[in-house]
Order: C-alpha cells, then sequence, then structure tokens
C-alpha cells in the first residue's frame, strides 16, 4: 500500500504550477493508494501569504477546505501523539512545520513527498521527490 504526506509545498505546485514537480512525482502520487496533506500546511500557508513570503499562494488560503479531497488528498489527523513526537525527536531541524510533518509521516507510517533536503537529515523518514 502507498501512503504519502505531501509537504506543504508539493500540495501548493499541485494547485498552483504542476510544471514544478518532477512527472515521475506526479506519476506516482496518481498511483497511490493515499495522499494526506496536513493541517499544519494550512497554517504555513496563511503565515507565509500574510508575512509577505509567499503571495503566490494567497489563492489556496479560501479554497483550502475545497482542495482538499477534490484533489484526491486527505487531511491528516494533527494529534497530541504527533506533536509530542514533533517536539522530542532527535533532530537538529528547528523549523516547527517541518518538526510536524516529518512527525506526522513517522507516527501514521507515510512517505513524505518533499524537495526540501533538511528532510534528509532525518533518520528513518521515508521521502520522496
Amino acid at each position: 500500500m502507498s501512503r504519502y504526506l505531501l509537504d506543504t509545498h508539493a500540495w501548493a505546485f499541485l494547485h498552483l504550477d504542476r510544471s514544478r514537480m518532477p512527472v515521475a512525482t506526479l506519476q506516482t502520487l496518481e498511483q497511490a493508494d493515499e495522499i494526506f496533506i496536513s493541517p499544519i500546511s494550512a497554517f504555513e500557508i496563511a503565515q507565509k501569504v500574510r508575512i509577505g513570503k509567499w503571495p503566490e499562494a494567497a489563492p489556496l488560503l479560501t479554497r483550502f477546505a475545497e482542495l482538499v479531497g477534490r484533489d484526491g488528498t486527505r487531511e491528516a489527523t494533527l494529534t497530541a501523539e504527533i506533536s509530542l513526537h514533533a517536539g522530542v525527536m532527535d533532530w537538529p531541524h528547528r523549523d516547527p512545520f517541518d518538526r510536524i510533518l516529518a512527525a506526522t509521516a513517522e507516527v501514521l507510517d507515510l512517505t513524505l513527498v518533499t524537495m526540501d533536503r533538511a528532510f534528509a537529515t532525518r533518520s528513518g523518514l521515508r521521502t520522496f521527490w
């Protein structure tokens, strides 16, 4: 069974500019059994739009709930177990969004779809791009 968690940028690229994703990644996702998006990604997009770091993602803010599900993704649950795992995991990476995404993938046994090389430093985390 192939189960994936999309990093925030991967989900955004699916809706804003698919050409930014490798063809092989798109093909793999089309064949996936389950694809998840973390609710922390909604917060990350909103934060980055608000502070001006990602203005092109603004259209996703009002359509997030509509797009999740319609695009074949499901919203992963952000639980206390995931939050605690993110807080205590032995990984020097400090970005709270990335820590939540890594913890979500680990706790739910998902492969993280990301182009962010920072995740490669997390031992045992499965990634794909």
